[in-house]
């Protein structure tokens, strides 16, 4: 092959780091797929899921995750005692813990604080201010960060600016048009549904349709370049490499 003259293109960059490696130590099956399924979708997590705590402190320690969603009370050994062994072992001693408990009881939340957790929910819970709080810890801990500039051969996106350019020429897009382009951008060539745009850019509010997100789309592609955003029929869009 013969090598690239010195004008060629940019290759493109990674639109984001590695994704963040979840933890979900739960035994009741529900919760723990309704917990995996709500992390994934959001593309930004890797999630490995336990049902008992022995079998999970051992894979933890073995390859420590960047935070664990621990069940206080678990068929095996407690959330508390897995929290203190996580503490006392250098390799898991930072990983951010965030436990899960029916027990509403102050002293069980000053106990869990004392052993070492960062965060405490208690059940029944709100899975959007628990999805909050997971990304807030990792915030913390600075797991996950995404780059604040993406750049190929056609566009060049900074994300701390807000600025996009297209062929060396500014391209003014508003908020929300910003905001699509970059969710498409972090995609990293995977298809973006209508339904995960409107739960990422709208929150699902209720007077927001699905064809917002056409007609979003659509002006974008008039602004920034038709090439940018693929449509994939029946499901949703991804950004075009």
């Amino acid at each position: 092959m013969m090598p690239a003259p010195s004008d060629a293109p940019v290759p493109a960059r990674a639109a984001s780091s590695p994704k963040a490696r979840v933890a979900v130590v739960e035994d009741d099956e529900d919760l723990a797929y309704t917990l995996v399924y709500n992390l994934e979708r959001l593309g930004r997590y890797d999630v490995v899921r336990f049902a008992g705590g022995l079998v999970a402190l051992d894979a933890l320690t073995a390859r420590p995750p960047d935070l664990v969603l621990l069940d206080l009370n678990l068929p095996d050994v407690d959330g508390l005692t897995i929290c203190r062994e996580l503490r006392r072992n250098p390799s898991t001693a930072k990983v951010a813990v965030l436990m899960l408990t029916a027990r509403a009881e102050e002293r069980d939340k000053l106990l869990g604080f004392d052993l070492g957790a960062d965060d405490y929910v208690t059940k029944p819970f709100s899975m959007k201010e628990l999805l909050a709080r997971v990304a807030a810890q990792l915030r913390r801990t600075g797991a996950g960060e995404e780059e604040d500039v993406y750049e190929d051969a056609r566009i060049r996106v900074d994300r701390a600016r807000h600025t996009v350019d297209r062929d060396g020429k500014p391209v003014k897009l508003t908020k929300k048009e910003f905001d699509l382009l970059w969710l498409l951008i972090q995609g990293a060539g995977r298809v973006v549904t209508r339904e995960t745009i409107l739960s990422r850019l709208w929150d699902y509010a209720a007077d927001v349709e699905t064809r917002t997100v056409d007609v979003h789309v659509r002006s974008l592609r008039r602004k920034a370049g038709e090439d940018l955003v693929e449509t994939v029929v029946g499901v949703g869009y991804r950004f075009a490499r």
